[in-house]
């Protein structure tokens, strides 16, 4: 690729915003030559926005740091300077879904990391190794937007990656009844330790509305595109405890599933570490060589261990074994803000790229 396309960070001062600014210096494919935040911050260097509130544990890349921060209200003119953006913004579900359409609008391609267009029935919400297919439903979102490139794709809640890519590679056991307890890193809700002192050594058995996405999310995955809109699938049936955990990053799942079709244990693990997808096939920049790791061992996943497997990008299960009331039982691991969030949508968004739903603007 001769140029790299030019890319705008919506929402570039808070946690998910910075973990973007970190994954896409030295892109090979994308440059970031924008950052949009709240008003605020609008009119300061994105150094001096940011303040001590750098989160990641690598430096802030030296190419951002002297970047005016945009108004990300001034759609116009944050569109006008990019070929798409990432959005990452912290507002209410309906300003989100506006800003986000307002963009779209502009021409401009929205990969968003955000929950409010989950749901919106011609926005397709991807992980490229499951429903790439599901891009196809741009074509009749543009159509309501009136655009010919503007569109808006979004990205599932971090909570499901670490058991969805499991249940993905046993469809074809049919499994019909899931439960699945999380354990949830703290990074999932923007902070670390030093500002949430009240995490250290504690448990918070609830996390607001993220029981109702990872029961619902998955359904969605493995959805199918019909007359322009996605419908859900309606098995497997999922219920889901979300918990809140004093661990950085790193979400783990334990699971238990009922299959209509009772594969062997040797089977599943087979399915799970020669599972792959179209990101493995187009070997893009950001995709995991081996999406889904086995572990022999008793005692892993770990989160201090096994959470960067892959760059982050990758899933790792253990624990596969034959339960007493459900057929099997395991855990899962996955990097809640690289693999379930802005890494996520970055591959997203090289797969849109791949396939030619996202250009230069004057291409």
């Amino acid at each position: 690729m001769d140029q790299k396309l030019k890319v705008g960070i919506l929402g570039a001062t808070g946690m998910v915003g910075q973990r973007f600014i970190s994954l896409l210096e030295n892109h090979p494919w994308f440059e970031v030559v924008t950052v949009a935040a709240s008003p605020r911050s609008a009119g300061k260097t994105y150094e001096e926005a940011v303040g001590g509130r750098w989160k990641m544990t690598t430096p802030m890349p030296e190419g951002v740091k002297s970047l005016i921060v945009k108004n990300v209200n001034e759609v116009e003119e944050v569109a006008s300077t990019v070929d798409f953006v990432f959005s990452a913004v912290d507002m209410s579900k309906d300003e989100i879904r506006a800003i986000e359409e307002e963009y779209a609008k502009t021409e401009t391609p929205v990969v968003s990391n955000n929950s409010a267009h989950r749901w919106t029935p011609d926005v397709p919400m991807v992980v490229p190794e499951i429903n790439p297919e599901h891009f196809e439903v741009i074509a009749s979102q543009k159509k309501r937007l009136g655009t010919t490139r503007g569109f808006i794709a979004v990205k599932p809640n971090c909570s499901i990656q670490s058991y969805a890519p499991a249940l993905s590679a046993w469809r074809e056991f049919e499994p019909y009844e899931v439960v699945a307890t999380t354990y949830q890193a703290i990074s999932g809700a923007g902070k670390t330790f030093k500002d949430w002192p009240e995490m250290v050594e504690n448990v918070i058995p609830y996390i607001g509305g993220e029981e109702e996405k990872s029961e619902k999310e998955p359904l969605r995955l493995w959805g199918v595109v019909e007359d322009g809109v996605i419908k859900p699938a309606s098995e497997p049936k999922i219920t889901c405890q979300c918990i809140r955990v004093p661990v950085l990053n790193g979400h783990t799942a334990a699971v238990f599933v009922k299959f209509r079709k009772k594969p062997t244990k040797e089977q599943l693990i087979d399915k799970l570490v020669n599972y792959s997808g179209l990101p493995q096939k187009l070997q893009l920049p950001s995709a995991p060589k081996q999406f889904i790791q086995y572990m022999e061992e008793d005692n892993r996943p770990q989160v201090v261990l096994d959470v960067d497997y892959e760059n982050g990008m990758g899933v790792s299960i253990g624990r596969l074994r034959e339960d007493t009331i459900y057929d099997y039982k395991f855990v899962g691991l996955s990097h809640n803000t690289v693999r379930g969030a802005a890494g996520g949508a970055v591959l997203c968004a090289e797969t849109l790229k791949a396939l030619g739903y996202i250009a230069a603007k004057n291409a």
